[in-house]
C-alpha cells in the first residue's frame, strides 16, 4: 500500500496533509529556561542578569511556579491542536490599538511582464485580481497545491482565512477582544476608489470565475469613471473606510452607532466582511521607491483646500483603505502591492498568494508570445481554475452608499486626523543594494538570512553604541496550525562580533571570524526555532495558561530580564522571492525600528521604518557594512566564488542554496552547511501583546453569507458609468461578456 507520503506529488487536494503534521511539542522548562538566560545575558548588565538569574532559579525550583505552570500547559495542550494557537490568536485580537503601522504588513510587487499593462492601473488592476479571482477558485474548490517545503508538507489551515474574511472590532463591555468572522461561500469583491466603495459578483456558485480580464476592465474603468462623480472634498468627509484605522474600541462604537442608525448601513458592513477580498484603487503616483513603500504601509498624507475655502480636508490615499481585511493595491501608474490584516494570516501565507498571482500575469503574457506558435496550453497554467461566463448572472459593480449620521461624520474626520498624526511621525526608508547577494554570502561559507541579521544589529550597535534586543519571526508551519517561533538574534557571539567589528585593533581577518562565529551560532539557532525549541512562544504560554487558570502570575514575568526580551527595538523579518520588491511593516515600539528584507541572488533589499528616529542615517551606516564587508572579503562576488570552489571541502546541510548549486555545478555531496534559515525565515514581527483564551483556526468563525437579496439591492447600480465604459449596452441589463456582445 502506497503511504501518504511517498505519494505527494501526486495529491493536489490542498488540505491533503493536515492529518499527517505532528503536533508542536512543548519544550522542556529546563531547556527553555536555559536558553532565556543565553539570550538575555547580551542585552543586560551584569547587575542585572545576577538578579534575572535568581528569579530564573526560583521559577524553576523544585515544586515551585515554573513546573505547577508546566504541568497545566502540557495538561492544556493534550485535546488542543496547538498549545500556543489560542494564546498567540489574543496577542493579535485583544491588543485595543490601531492595525495601521502597528499590526498590518506590506508587499510591493515587481512590475507587471508586459509592458503594455504594468503602467496602466486598469491594465494592472484587472489581471491581477483575474489571478487573485482563480487563486480564491482553487480554494474554494480545494484543489490548490498544497505547500510542500524539501518534500515536507506545511500547514494550509491558514488558507481558509484569506479570503472571505475580516476582523470584527467589539467594545470591551460587548467583549474581551476582536474577532476574525470567515464567509467560506464568499464569491464577490469590494472595490475601493476616491474613498467609495463598490462591489461586484465575482465566483459562480460552483466556485468558478465568473469575469474574464477583459470584462474586469470594464468594471473597473466604469468604477473610475462613476468615482469622480462626489467632490474630492465630499469624498473625503464621506470616507467610511478610514474609521479601520481607529483603535479598535472607538471603531467598534462607531461600527454599532452605524448598524443601529440603518438596517441598510448593516447590510452594506456585511458585503464588504464577506468580501473574497478589497481591491483599492489609488489615485496616486509615489514619487520615488520610499514614497511608494509608505503608500502601502499606511497611504499617503495630502491635505488641500478649496478655493477660497480655509477648511483643510484630506485627499490623500490614506483614507482609500480597509485595514480589516486583505486589500490588493494598485496605484495611477500600475505599481501594486497588498496590505494584509495579520490576525489570522501570517506573511507565509499572503506571500504564496501574491507568488502565485503574480507568476499567473507572467505566464499570460508568456503565452500571448507563443500562442500564435504553439497551442496556448503550450506553457501550462498553475492556476488552472475554470473561468465560465454567465450571461444569465449580473456582474456589474454596485456602489455601497452609507446613511451617515453626524455622530459618525465626527468620527471619520477624527479617524483621519489620528491617522495623519501616525503618517507624519512615521518614516520609512529604502536600501536597495545591488552590490552582493546571496551569492556572494554562501560563496563565503554563510548563512544568507544570518548575514542579514548581523548587519541589522551592527549598524545599530555602530550608530548608537548599544547592543539592543533583536527579533525575528522563524517558520513553524510544519506543525499543525503552525505560526511562528521567535528567534533571539542579539546572542553573545554577535555582541562579540559587534564589539570587535568597531573597535580599530583588530584584523580584517579576526573581524570577519567573528562575523562567520555570529552567522553560524544564528544559524543553528533558528533551525532550533524552527523545530518548536524556541522560548518566547513557551514563556508566553506559560504567563497565558495562569491567566486562564486564574492562577498568579508569577514574579519570574516582571523580571527586568523578562521586560527586556520583550522590548524590541530590532523588528526584524526575512520574506520574500523574485515576484516582490520589498515588503515592510511598522516598529513594534516607540523608540525601535522595524525591518523587512529581501535576499536575491545578487542583491538585498531593506524597507526600514521608525517613530522620530534617524531611519535615513541607520540605512546610510548599513550600506557602509555592507561594502565594507564586501571590500574585506575580497571584492566581488566571482572572487568568493572561486575561492569557494578550491577551498569547500565540508560537507554541510545547505537551504536556501539551490541557486548558487545550479549555477556552479555543485554536487549535493559537496554542499556548504549553511543553517536552515532560508526554509524557515518567517516574514513578521508578531509581538504585538498578550493575554489569554479560543484557539485562532477554532476561533475564526464562519459568517453567515449574505443573502441573495440584500446582495442585489443594497449596491446602487452604475449603469451610466458603465455605459460610458463600454460594458453594458443603452438598452441591455446585461453586461457585455469578454467586450463583446
Amino acid at each position: 500500500m502506497t503511504s501518504k507520503r511517498s505519494s505527494m506529488t501526486s495529491k493536489t487536494s490542498t488540505y491533503t496533509y493536515q492529518s499527517d503534521l505532528p503536533k508542536l511539542p512543548v519544550p522542556a522548562l529546563a531547556d527553555t529556561l536555559e536558553k532565556y538566560l543565553s539570550f538575555v545575558k547580551p542585552i543586560q548588565s551584569p547587575e542585572a542578569h545576577k538578579a534575572t538569574c535568581e528569579a530564573v532559579a526560583k521559577f524553576r525550583s523544585e515544586g515551585g511556579e515554573g513546573e505547577k505552570l508546566q504541568e497545566l500547559l502540557q495538561e492544556y495542550s493534550e485535546d488542543k491542536a496547538s498549545y500556543v494557537e489560542e494564546f498567540w490568536s489574543d496577542a493579535y485580537l485583544v491588543p485595543d490599538t490601531s492595525p495601521v503601522l502597528n499590526l498590518n504588513p506590506f508587499f510591493l510587487l515587481e512590475d507587471g511582464p508586459d509592458q503594455k499593462t504594468s503602467k496602466s492601473q486598469v491594465g494592472r488592476a484587472a489581471s491581477l485580481t483575474f489571478a487573485s479571482l482563480k487563486f480564491a477558485s482553487l480554494l474554494y474548490t480545494e484543489i490548490l497545491h498544497p505547500d510542500v517545503v524539501r518534500g515536507k508538507p506545511l500547514c494550509m489551515a491558514q488558507f481558509k482565512h484569506i479570503f472571505g474574511s475580516a476582523r470584527i472590532p467589539h467594545t470591551k463591555s460587548s467583549a474581551e477582544r476582536d474577532e476574525v468572522l470567515s464567509d467560506p461561500n464568499s464569491k464577490h469583491v469590494v472595490i475601493m476608489c476616491r474613498g467609495q466603495l463598490y462591489y461586484f459578483q465575482a465566483l459562480r456558485e460552483d466556485g468558478s470565475v465568473i469575469c474574464n480580464e477583459m470584462d474586469i476592465r470594464g468594471i473597473l474603468e466604469a468604477v473610475l469613471s462613476d468615482s469622480e462623480k462626489l467632490k474630492e472634498e465630499e469624498r473625503a468627509l464621506k470616507a467610511v473606510g478610514v474609521l479601520t484605522s481607529l483603535d479598535r474600541s472607538r471603531w467598534a462604537h462607531v461600527r454599532e452607532n452605524l448598524i443601529s442608525h440603518s438596517a441598510h448601513n448593516k447590510a452594506a458592513l456585511e458585503i464588504i466582511d464577506s468580501a473574497l477580498f478589497v481591491l483599492v484603487l489609488d489615485d496616486y503616483i509615489p514619487k520615488d521607491i520610499h514614497e511608494a513603500a509608505a503608500n502601502f504601509l499606511h497611504g499617503s498624507y495630502e491635505l488641500r483646500t478649496d478655493d477660497g475655502d480655509e477648511i483643510d480636508y484630506q485627499a490623500g490615499t490614506c483614507i482609500n483603505r480597509w485595514y480589516d481585511k486583505l486589500q490588493l493595491i494598485v496605484c495611477t501608474d500600475g505599481s501594486a502591492g497588498v496590505n494584509f490584516e495579520h490576525s489570522a494570516i501570517d506573511g507565509h501565507t499572503a506571500l504564496r498568494f501574491v507568488s502565485d498571482i503574480f507568476a499567473d500575469t507572467v505566464v499570460t503574457f508568456a503565452q500571448s508570445i507563443t500562442k500564435t506558435i504553439y497551442s496556448k496550453d503550450h506553457i501550462p497554467s498553475h492556476l488552472n481554475a475554470k473561468v465560465n461566463a454567465d450571461p444569465t448572472i449580473d456582474t456589474r459593480p454596485k456602489r455601497l452608499n452609507f446613511d451617515i449620521p453626524s455622530a459618525s461624520l465626527e468620527h471619520i474626520h477624527y479617524a483621519e486626523t489620528l491617522l495623519g498624526d501616525q503618517i507624519l511621525a512615521s518614516h520609512t526608508h529604502i536600501l536597495e543594494f545591488r552590490d552582493f547577494g546571496k551569492t556572494f554570502i554562501t560563496g563565503n561559507k554563510m548563512s544568507p538570512d544570518s548575514f542579514v541579521q548581523m548587519s541589522i544589529i551592527l549598524a545599530y550597535y555602530r550608530l548608537y553604541g548599544e547592543f539592543v534586543c533583536a527579533y525575528e519571526p522563524v517558520l513553524t508551519k510544519f506543525f499543525l496550525h503552525g505560526r511562528t517561533e521567535a528567534m533571539r538574534s542579539a546572542t553573545p557571539k554577535a555582541k562579540l562580533f559587534c564589539e570587535c567589528w568597531c573597535s580599530s585593533f583588530p584584523t580584517r581577518q579576526e573581524k570577519i571570524q567573528h562575523l562567520m562565529d555570529a552567522v553560524s551560532e544564528h544559524a543553528s539557532l533558528v533551525k532550533e526555532c524552527a523545530g518548536g525549541k524556541g522560548v518566547d512562544r513557551h514563556l508566553f504560554s506559560l504567563k497565558s495558561i495562569a491567566s486562564k487558570n486564574n492562577v498568579p502570575v508569577p514574579d519570574f514575568f516582571n523580571d527586568a530580564g523578562y521586560k527586556a526580551l520583550n522590548h524590541t527595538y530590532l523588528s526584524t523579518s526575512n520574506c520574500g522571492n523574485p515576484s516582490l520588491r520589498l515588503f515592510g511593516f511598522g516598529p513594534v515600539v516607540a523608540d525601535g525600528f522595524g525591518i523587512g528584507y529581501i535576499i536575491r541572488d545578487h542583491g538585498l533589499q531593506y524597507t526600514v521604518t521608525s517613530k522620530h528616529r534617524q531611519t535615513e542615517r541607520f540605512v546610510n551606516t548599513l550600506a557602509r557594512y555592507l561594502k565594507e564587508v564586501q571590500d574585506f572579503c575580497g571584492g566581488t562576488t566571482k572572487i568568493a566564488v572561486r575561492n569557494y570552489r578550491q577551498t569547500s571541502a565540508e560537507k554541510m546541510d545547505v537551504e536556501g542554496l539551490e541557486s548558487f548549486d545550479s549555477q556552479n555545478s555543485v554536487s549535493p555531496r559537496n554542499k556548504t552547511k549553511v543553517a536552515q534559515d532560508m526554509m524557515y525565515s518567517e516574514a513578521f514581527d508578531d509581538i504585538y501583546g498578550e493575554s489569554t483564551n479560543a484557539g485562532m483556526m477554532d476561533k475564526v468563525k464562519r459568517r453567515p453569507s449574505v443573502d441573495a437579496k440584500t446582495f442585489k439591492e443594497v449596491g446602487v447600480d452604475i449603469d451610466e458609468a458603465l455605459m460610458a465604459a463600454g460594458t453594458i449596452s443603452p438598452n441591455s441589463n446585461k453586461r457585455k461578456l469578454g467586450g463583446t456582445e
